[in-house]
């Protein structure tokens, strides 16, 4: 399989595997929302890592297998495209891109359908769709501005270049630079302590945050206040409340 879902301490690792490049084709999108859907199913998983290997994240569309499609294929193709990307970022629970070597084109779309963003200090991203007389087509143009704006956004899109590990921090595009063989267990980490965490208030400020930003403020307070009421019929708020008065903060164990 190009892509596989292995799942430890309520950690469930997507983890990319067409080498030598993790070039996304056809199969490995359809492959990655398949997991993805799993992942988000799944109660023995809380987090998600994503991850290529050591070596690289992903570099991007299996440009061969794009090259043979005409506009009809593409046509009938770029909806699954999107969807593959979209059921990634939908998975109701925390999610922790491992970002190593290149991450290009659909692998820099994949990396930004994360919560959070861990990169080696080998890490190079770019949307270099605008080299190939194309723009970016798995949320590149959406999902980039939404994270960085829209200047920083049209430079990386209007020009394709890459960015080093460092400037990507500094641009926003990632969250926490690390020694590249560092990364993963940095990732893992990072899911792990949220994995702890109570699993309906996770989700329900993943989709509070999410449904915000992509639409007016009314409709995103009014998603913001039905999820706080409704936590307040949950065993864990019953947990995170009663340990708070009894044992002060941070020290609540949920289920």
């Amino acid at each position: 399989m190009t892509v596989n879902l292995e799942v430890a301490e309520g950690v469930g690792t997507i983890r990319l595997d067409r080498p030598p490049m993790n070039a996304l084709d056809i199969a490995t999108q359809d492959r990655l929302k398949e997991l993805a859907e799993e992942a988000g199913r799944r109660d023995d998983v809380r987090a998600v890592v994503l991850y290529g290997g050591e070596k690289v994240f992903a570099a991007g569309a299996d440009i061969k297998e794009m090259q043979a499609m005409d506009h009809t294929a593409m046509v009938l193709r770029s909806r699954a495209l999107q969807e593959a990307f979209t059921a990634v970022a939908r998975i109701p629970k925390p999610v922790v891109a491992a970002v190593t070597g290149y991450a290009l084109g659909g692998g820099c779309e994949l990396a930004l359908c994360a919560d959070f963003r861990i990169a080696g200090d080998n890490a190079k991203l770019g949307q270099p769709e605008i080299l190939l007389g194309l723009i970016p087509g798995a949320g590149g143009t959406q999902r980039l501005a939404r994270l960085v704006g829209p200047s920083k956004a049209k430079d990386l899109v209007f020009t394709g270049r890459m960015v080093k590990a460092d400037e990507a921090l500094t641009l926003g595009l990632v969250d926490r630079v690390v020694p590249a063989a560092d990364v993963y267990t940095e990732a893992h980490a990072w899911a792990a302590k949220l994995a702890q965490g109570p699993a309906l208030a996770l989700r329900a400020a993943k989709e509070s945050i999410d449904t915000g930003l992509e639409t007016d403020i009314e409709t995103g307070l009014a998603v913001e206040r039905t999820w706080f009421a409704g936590l307040f019929a949950t065993a864990d708020r019953e947990t995170g409340m009663r340990s708070f008065v009894e044992e002060g903060p941070g020290k609540a164990k949920f289920l």
